[in-house]
């Protein structure tokens, strides 16, 4: 064998001599234009490259300006040849308890069509490819963006393309029916999905704040949806889509040249629904309730294939946490590290997450649990520490016990090593989310919107550092006095009541009620 593959090399070597081939590599090798420089010192007439620097922190400087009619400008420069630009706007479905639901959801889909200077959706993305260009709008509970990613070069053209978009939008009869189908779609989806996390987290903010802000429904509710047209979307959008509501936030661009285009086409610009004084703006502060929220649902069949799902009962208890503007949002941070969890398969490869407390206390010890994850919602007035678990609906009530032993541990004992692990592993996840450009332009952006000013990634990290078991304890503590708010999707009939599981969230172990029962 290897005397054949010795012959072939041979045989293949004479072949290319007989070509010129090695000649040529020879000739090519040794050097052509340049055949007596070293490859120390420069090649003399090529441009001399261009690599990215950072000066210290200035680097990451996020510089603000605000406008005269009190629309902020917020960028950060990034080397490369891309830019993302957006504009954000403080509104959202936590604003609409004096207006029909869903308005939020609609303006997300009726995002990028046509306008004033743009006579369809295909003539903007037509715009946008021109300078390489996506464009995205996405509505939360408390913000509206509006997104686009594309060259430098284009800044002017992007900018010029969101304040038309934003502010001069058509919403023709045409594009609002095309909306009601894609939002009876989106809900078909919702309901069908094998995933139910987006229903359950929809239903543990509707269970914490009963009719009010953070809790009102993100998702526009079938009966609602005829009811949505263009008076009642500018009825809206004239009480907040106001510049004082706003940032244009950019990432990749120079600070100078971004404000001359928001004086451009943000300054003094009219919009479609009229420059009448706002009237019905809603400040209302997020009030917690607590409460539980069920849905008997049949989850036997959800599985999208051949291979079928196992019947679940999903479980979501939450308690109240704080804002983000408050100094204990970082240790809350830290604690819904430290938990953890996830699926009972990991997907990212063996050992992820494996030494949380919600993989080692639970997973690891009760096989029948299909999952165990732990959440933090956070908001300018208010926060929501949730874990969301699911398993066989026969074990429904030890499920739920387990999670209220969770909660109750958490006030308990905190190891040095476990402690040390989850600040390491937020610090890790906050640098390396911050590597992606869009990640920055939304950090900038929202951090501007709700304070004025940004943390840069730097300063966030030392007060992760600085968070000790004390605190930990603390804000523990704290939360454990407020009444949980209890979600639970599925088959229900194990089930423990609202009053037992703020029971045990009261207790000292964490354990639910005894219950005897004469016949099982």
């Amino acid at each position: 064998m290897c005397s054949s593959w010795a012959l072939y090399l041979l045989i293949s070597f004479f072949s290319c001599s007989r070509l010129g081939l090695v000649a040529y590599r020879k000739y090519s090798s040794s050097g052509s234009s340049y055949p007596n420089i070293p490859l120390t010192t420069p090649l003399p007439g090529v441009p001399k490259p261009l690599f990215a620097t950072v000066d210290t922190q200035q680097g990451f400087e996020t510089k603000v300006t605000t406008l005269e009619n009190g629309l902020q400008v917020a960028s950060q420069n990034k080397f490369g040849q891309f830019c993302t630009v957006g504009i954000l706007i403080n509104s959202g479905s936590r604003y609409e308890a004096k207006y029909i639901g869903g308005i939020s959801h609609f303006l997300e889909k009726l995002a990028f069509s046509s306008t004033a200077q743009f006579g369809s959706k295909d003539e903007i993305l037509l715009t946008l490819e021109k300078h390489g260009g996506i464009c995205d709008c996405q509505a939360s509970r408390d913000t509206t963006m509006y997104a686009v990613s594309a060259e430098v070069k284009g800044l002017d053209t992007v900018v010029g393309l969101l304040a038309d978009v934003v502010l001069q939008p058509r919403l023709s009869d045409e594009e609002i029916e095309m909306t009601r189908m894609a939002v009876r779609f989106e809900l078909e989806d919702l309901n069908m999905r094998p995933d139910p996390e987006p229903l359950l987290t929809e239903m543990i903010h509707a269970a914490a704040y009963r009719d009010n802000t953070v809790g009102l429904n993100r998702f526009c509710l079938p009966e609602d949806i005829e009811k949505i047209d263009r008076e009642v979307l500018h009825s809206y959008l004239r009480n907040y889509y106001t510049p004082d509501r706003m940032v244009l936030a950019a990432v990749g661009v120079e600070h100078d040249r971004l404000v001359d285009c928001a004086k451009k086409y943000l300054l003094g610009t009219e919009p479609v629904w009229g420059s009448v004084a706002v009237k019905d703006v809603d400040k209302s502060v997020a009030q917690y309730t607590g409460g539980m929220l069920k849905l008997e649902k049949d989850m036997s069949n959800v599985s999208l294939g051949p291979t079928p799902i196992p019947e679940l009962t999903h479980i979501m208890v939450g308690l109240e946490t704080c804002s983000f503007l408050e100094e204990d949002f970082i240790p809350f941070a830290v604690l819904n590290m430290m938990m953890g969890g996830g699926g009972s398969f990991s997907a990212g490869g063996p050992g992820k997450g494996m030494f949380t407390r919600l993989y080692l206390n639970v997973l690891n010890r009760h096989h029948w649990m299909y999952n165990a994850t732990s959440y933090h919602h956070s908001y300018e007035d208010t926060g929501l520490l949730c874990i969301h678990a699911s398993a066989d609906p026969r074990q429904v009530r030890e499920m739920v016990e387990i999670i209220t032993r969770e909660f109750i541990l958490m006030a308990g004992a905190v190891g040095e090593v476990e402690l040390e692990r989850a600040k390491t592993q937020l610090q890790s996840m906050l640098m390396m989310n911050l590597e992606s450009r869009p990640v920055i332009f939304e950090d900038v952006g929202r951090q501007v919107l709700a304070t004025g000013t940004r943390k840069l990634p730097h300063e966030l990290c030392v007060l992760i550092g600085k968070v000790g078991t004390e605190d930990i304890r603390r804000v523990v503590t704290k939360m454990l006095h407020n009444k949980p708010a209890v979600a639970a999707l599925g088959d229900l009939t194990e089930l423990p009541s609202y009053e037992h599981i703020q029971s045990a969230l009261s207790s000292k172990d964490g354990r639910l009620p005894r219950v005897y029962r004469l016949f099982r």
